[in-house]
């Protein structure tokens, strides 16, 4: 098993086993920095960064120069002939043609995969709008496997901009696929994506505890949560007891690490809503951290801060987000040199104890519906020539669609058969999707509408089944 040629698009397309190949790799390179400026030698990198960075932008640089390549870059979408109008697909091909290995941060989310998809070489995501950022993740799990030994077990806050912090994304998969618990404390109006809790409770082997609000004779006495996952493991810890008694024995034994994220506000509309976000957002600082259950809690978080995160924490010994930072070089040395097949390791070919692997049927047509996403690359105008919008197939029942860019979920009303019983025309009919007829079309006949009026438009009439027939 090899990681050479392959990309990184999301945290997914690397294995635990891979994974941890790759730390350990890492901390050999740490171990001996100044000894790894000829594993690269006489590579090019591209550092495509179309939106602000500077961690991440800058520690792919360093890692590249410190394993002795070269890096071309790109940080401006202005200053490139995307402004201009090429597609991105075009760009990709020409890039790599001129590079070994892409890194690319794109405001789409889903661009790093069209990339991928056309370069013909390496491409590592370093951000897709606010879909993934896999080698954050990375970054966080060796953090917590430094300090900590071990990720299976823990107890995981995440705490903040759920909905379009990217990086909590990807780092929330790892942590079900390592065997985390996740506490996902309230944000109201910016909870974990829907899409993002559902591959957790479909592809992983855990569950998702759904909390009512501690009553008002403890509220403020624990530290508060929405919902809690817990992989098999552990669910016989935790899983059967009631709300306020997961509080307590949470508040009894600690929580090993909080992860804070920052306001997204980027990804913002400038609203009433918004500003009131800003104002109410909750802030990290000593006197949260006086509680019980943090004595012993890790602080993260993937920078930059703005006021989530008080600057009296930075002296606190609990506080690892600076390590975080610098522990962002030897991890990305270490997976460019695997991606160029520079470096090899040893690599488990056991399988993720805590995924449930799932072999969705893909969606394919040029036409019926397209992804509800208005960031997702499949909707924008310059790669709708040439791109049409996939989909992973989740669920019949309800119908549940994943689009293969961004993994936002929709679930559409109508259905067809390609199958017009010797193509008369009047049996040319569309359904309900919670008819009967979800279960009778052959997938390889099945045709997905959006709408009754797209439908129409490609000549399908109606049926009695237009309406729910169970």
């Amino acid at each position: 098993m090899s990681l050479v040629n392959r990309s990184c698009v999301t945290i997914d397309d690397l294995s635990n086993g891979e994974i941890e190949a790759l730390f350990s790799l890492a901390d050999k390179m740490s171990d001996s920095m100044n000894d790894q400026s000829r594993v690269c030698q006489g590579k090019i990198m591209a550092s495509l960064f179309f939106e602000p960075s500077t961690r991440t932008r800058l520690s792919f640089e360093a890692a590249m120069l410190r394993l002795g390549g070269q890096v071309i870059s790109a940080v401006d979408i202005g200053a490139t002939s995307l402004a201009k109008g090429e597609s991105i697909a075009d760009m990709a091909r020409v890039v790599g043609s001129y590079a070994d290995i892409i890194v690319i941060r794109h405001p789409w989310e889903g661009a790093a995969k069209v990339v991928a998809d056309y370069a013909g070489i390496p491409v590592i995501n370093a951000g897709d709008g606010g879909h993934e950022h896999p080698t954050q993740a990375l970054c966080d799990l060796y953090t917590i496997r430094k300090e900590r030994q071990t990720i299976k077990g823990l107890k995981i806050a995440l705490f903040g901009d759920l909905k379009y912090g990217r990086a909590v994304h990807s780092l929330t998969y790892a942590l079900a696929r390592f065997g985390a618990i996740i506490l996902f404390p309230p944000s109201p109006g910016l909870e974990m994506p829907d899409n993002v809790l559902s591959k957790l409770t479909t592809e992983y082997k855990g569950k998702l505890i759904r909390l009512e609000a501690p009553n008002q004779e403890v509220k403020g006495r624990f530290f508060p949560l929405d919902a809690i996952y817990m992989t098999p493991s552990s669910s016989h810890q935790l899983a059967m007891l009631p709300d306020i008694s997961i509080q307590i024995e949470l508040k009894k034994a600690g929580i090993d690490t909080l992860y804070v994220i920052r306001l997204q506000k980027e990804r913002h509309a400038p609203t009433v809503e918004g500003q009131n976000l800003e104002r109410d957002y909750p802030v990290v600082d000593r006197k949260l951290l006086k509680e019980k259950e943090f004595k012993r809690t890790l602080v993260m978080h993937p920078l930059p801060r703005i006021d989530e995160l008080a600057y009296e924490l930075d002296a606190d010994p609990r506080s690892m987000y600076f390590k975080q930072a610098a522990y962002g070089v030897p991890v990305r040395m270490a997976l460019i040199a695997l991606l160029l097949g520079a470096k090899e390791v040893m690599i488990s070919k056991e399988e993720d104890s805590f995924v449930q692997k799932v072999d969705y049927p893909i969606y394919e047509r040029d036409f019926g519906v397209r992804c509800l996403n208005s960031n997702c690359v499949s909707n924008q105008e310059t790669e709708a020539r040439y791109m049409r919008p996939d989909f992973r197939i989740i669920s019949l029942e309800p119908l549940t669609l994943r689009c293969i860019y961004c993994e936002h979920e929709l679930h559409p009303q109508y259905i067809a058969s390609s199958d017009w019983h010797e193509g008369k025309l009047e049996n040319k009919k569309y359904h309900s999707a919670e008819s009967h007829w979800i279960r009778k079309i052959k997938p390889e006949n099945l045709i997905i509408f959006g709408s009754e009026n797209e439908a129409q438009a490609r000549g399908f009439n109606p049926s009695k089944y237009v309406t729910v027939d169970r």
